[in-house]
């Protein structure tokens, strides 16, 4: 059957956002499962490996390429239902997502039924974003297009000023120490300013979308942008004066001077870092508008569901995580009620497996997940119209 351009235009931001959700949970996989994120940061350079440190850093595409994709679908929606219905839905998604990840990603990451630690994470930086774009959106687009690009290239200018305070910390400056508030203790890792600025250039670029724009010239104009990204990371990074908070230096191996080359600051993402991310991004975009073939057509299944995926896969590999705790001789308490992120867990010190058994779990966690994420599409799809609900999810 022939797909239409506008088909393949959706499918394309769909695809790639399918390939971000199932990096993502690599990520989380290794959260849970390898003993070495129990005992060192895999970018840490004085204790990794290049398969350790790839496995961490393929996952950094994720939430910059999450968010940028954002902005896109919020033009997108924009384009059918008007700005005003995108002003109400964008505040109310946010509104959502904030609930959501107060008292229901928190709870199962912690499996800690007393609410006493909350995770400020991505899908608070997502929410508190839109919420944002929700009110940005009425600015003229040269003044929306020029507040993305400094937000993104300027927000790193705040680095030196350093405060303590609970709202600086959401806003540039994360906090995984923790704050208290009674005794609920909030950790920050999300701060929104540099996400801000992503989505809006997301939304920005969204009208090379319309139909005014063929499809050849779309792929030309996200190549060039693409790749404008990637030179600018490197010559950027190369100067080694700004964009990133942690500069690179000559290591005792080739291999890792490249690697402390390619270690940017994700918290918050540094300029250096959403260059370094959203360049590939923009490739993707560029050279996956076709039509599905037998692999693609099984990866979008998760990106057409990104949020009902998020909400099932943390307490499935949660789950999976106490019963290998549990058959590797650890009690199952040690993964349940955690009042910190499991791997600055002392008790779990000695626990987790090698890098490939990680891969073998994360792929059986695609795997099962896939069937379920593919029947949720399918009632969204089908019931969208009678249920409105099904769009926050």
């Amino acid at each position: 059957m022939e797909i239409t351009r506008t088909s393949r235009r959706i499918e394309s931001i769909d695809l790639v956002r399918g390939i971000i959700i199932i990096l993502m949970a690599l990520d989380h996989t290794r959260d849970y499962f390898h003993q070495y994120s129990y005992l060192h940061d895999p970018t840490d350079l004085t204790h990794t490996s290049a398969p350790i440190f790839f496995t961490r850093w393929i996952t950094h595409f994720c939430a910059p390429g999450f968010m940028f994709l954002s902005g896109i679908s919020a033009y997108l929606y924009q384009t059918k239902k008007g700005k005003g219905a995108l002003t109400t839905f964008l505040l109310t998604r946010g509104l959502w997502l904030l609930f959501v990840e107060l008292f229901y990603v928190s709870l199962m990451w912690t499996f800690n039924p007393s609410y006493s630690a909350f995770f400020l994470q991505a899908i608070w930086g997502f929410g508190a974003s839109m919420i944002t774009l929700a009110m940005l959106i009425h600015l003229p687009k040269p003044v929306l297009t020029a507040l993305g690009i400094i937000l993104v290239f300027g927000h790193n200018m705040l680095d030196p000023i350093r405060n303590s305070s609970f709202i600086w910390s959401l806003l540039h400056q994360p906090n995984f120490s923790d704050f208290h508030v009674g005794s609920a203790q909030f950790f920050v890792a999300y701060p929104v300013i540099p996400y801000i600025g992503i989505i809006v250039l997301g939304y920005a670029i969204g009208n090379i979308y319309s139909p005014a724009t063929l499809p050849e010239q779309r792929k030309k104009l996200l190549r060039n942008y693409g790749l404008a990204a990637i030179l600018l990371f490197i010559i950027l990074r190369g100067i080694n004066i700004y964009g990133d908070p942690s500069p690179w230096g000559t290591q005792s191996t080739g291999l890792l001077t490249f690697l402390s080359f390619l270690n940017t600051t994700k918290y918050p993402p540094s300029l250096l870092y959403t260059l370094m991310t959203l360049g590939p991004i923009l490739l993707l975009l560029a050279y996956l508008e076709h039509p599905l073939n037998s692999i693609t057509s099984k990866i979008i299944v998760f990106g057409r569901v990104p949020m009902f995926f998020y909400l099932i896969h943390i307490p499935f590999i949660h789950g999976l995580g106490i019963l290998a705790a549990m058959l590797s001789g650890f009690p199952a308490t040690v993964m349940v009620n955690l009042t910190v992120w499991v791997t600055s867990n002392a008790q779990l010190k000695g626990y987790g497996f090698s890098l490939p058994v990680v891969y073998g779990i994360w792929i059986f966690v695609i795997i099962v997940l896939y069937p379920v994420c593919k029947w949720f599409g399918q009632y969204k799809q089908a019931h969208q119209q009678e249920h409105k609900w099904l769009s926050y999810i």
